[in-house]
């Protein structure tokens, strides 16, 4: 029996990680009691707490219970954390969200998404298309989706052999996990704080690749000069989800990229035994999950509001590609709150670049989340970037939220505007900000 099976009260160090609240919410499910803590509440800690989690804001030593048995942490803490401290101190065992994910799937046919851009999408378009055809999947995704018995959940407790996780690249998270099958969507360069470049994030890759088993499959594009290298020895059968686009698919969500994800889910739930019509069926009604481009709703004066999770150049541009090709003749304004120092100062050049199709950018301070402050690099900086590439203005940066929803409703604010929120931090409270100034 494992730790995490044996475990009666287990506490969580950094809950409402979108990642690691879904394992919360399964062991709360399976009867043990739950509480953990977060830096700040969120919509994902809210739903916690209502599944009769305790969430504790702030770390604290004192937070965690006297009678608790096992504790679950996000990679992302840093090791003087007081709680991890406390833990140690107290001789606690210890898991981390990736070796408790594999203890999960190491009973199971895990099929584990990954990629640089698109996996959560992939993950909850493979997972509906499952559960539709009555596969009764397990389903672990990095955000919010509809869950089949009502509400919205990142966890699904299914009761078949079959597993459907997001498998993280960070700090290689997704080296824990022993995949059944494996989808990768697409390699690019990111989270340069902990790698030290793309060939570096390739070799990463490649390890999760080569656990594969010979008489199971890779699904991904293998003509991809990014991706090939990933490739290298496997053993696996790999199928090329380009086989699998559909043009006379209709997605609720715009963009090529979204179009890539949903050959890339089609591709693993052929191989699954689900039929072709049963996948169509199942895309078409896909709403997309929680912060991809996720419609918020409509100012006073008939802007249309969207927010997207999109925080990487790449990213980036592909969300505002799927805007203008949905909204061919309004003007698309990007809100952007750029997320990490690190990730800002490494890719600026690319950041700089990603925004040609936005009518307007506004930018937000820098989101720190883990980071210490870094004065060397800041949003005005951006600013000044993508308005020399462009030659224009179309770029401003504001120093606060509420300044931007003031700028927004002043010069935004009409029924030919499409507003757009974007970045992996907390532009999405803009967006509910200047919708519910229509209430």
């Amino acid at each position: 029996m494992s730790q995490l099976q044996k475990a009666q009260s287990i506490y969580f160090i950094g809950i409402g990680g979108i990642g690691i609240s879904a394992v919360a919410r399964m062991m709360a499910m399976e009867g043990k009691k739950v509480a953990g803590s977060d830096r700040g509440s969120s919509k994902v800690t809210e739903e916690l707490e209502r599944a009769g989690v305790t969430v504790f804001i702030g770390h604290n030593a004192g937070n965690i219970p006297t009678d608790c048995d096992l504790v679950i942490y996000t990679v992302a803490i840093p090791p003087e954390n007081p709680e991890f401290v406390e833990s140690k101190k107290r001789g606690i065992p210890l898991l981390t969200y990736p070796q408790t994910l594999d203890m999960i799937s190491v009973e199971k046919f895990t099929i584990a998404v990954s990629g640089t851009h698109g996996k959560t999408t992939t993950t909850a378009m493979i997972s509906k298309i499952m559960i539709d055809a009555g596969l009764d999947p397990t389903v672990i995704v990095g955000s919010l989706m509809k869950n089949p018995n009502g509400g919205e959940s990142n966890f699904i407790a299914g009761k078949s052999k079959y597993l459907v996780v997001e498998a993280d690249e960070y700090k290689k998270s997704f080296h824990n996990l022993h995949p059944s099958a494996l989808v990768i969507n697409n390699i690019d360069e990111d989270h340069l704080d902990f790698y030290k470049d793309l060939t570096d994030i390739q070799s990463s890759f490649r390890e999760v690749a080569l656990q594969v088993p010979a008489d199971s499959f890779i699904v991904t594009d293998f003509k991809n000069e990014k991706v090939k290298p990933a490739l290298d020895g496997v053993v696996a059968k790999v199928i090329d989800y380009k086989a699998f686009m559909d043009d006379n698919l209709i997605l609720k969500i715009p963009g090529k990229h979204n179009r890539s994800n949903a050959a890339a889910a089609s591709a693993v739930c052929a191989e699954l035994g689900i039929s072709k019509s049963q996948i169509r069926k199942s895309l078409e009604d896909f709403d997309g999950p929680w912060r991809r481009f996720e419609f918020k709703g409509t100012t006073k004066n008939g802007a249309i509001v969207y927010d997207d999770y999109a925080h990487n150049p790449q990213k980036v541009e592909a969300a505002i590609e799927g805007a203008r090709e949905l909204f061919p003749d309004k003007k698309i304004i990007i809100v952007f709150q750029p997320h990490l120092f690190s990730r800002t100062k490494a890719l600026f050049y690319q950041f700089t670049k990603a925004f040609h199709l936005a009518d307007h950018v506004i930018l937000a301070p820098i989101y720190p989340a883990r980071e210490p402050f870094d004065s060397s690099i800041n949003s005005e900086m951006l600013a000044f970037g993508i308005n020399k590439e462009e030659g224009d203005d179309r770029a401003v940066s504001l120093p606060d939220f509420s300044s931007i929803e003031s700028y927004l409703l002043a010069h935004h604010d009409n029924s030919s505007t499409v507003i757009v929120t974007m970045g992996a931090g907390e532009g999405n409270k803009i967006a509910e900000a200047i919708v519910l100034h229509n209430t």
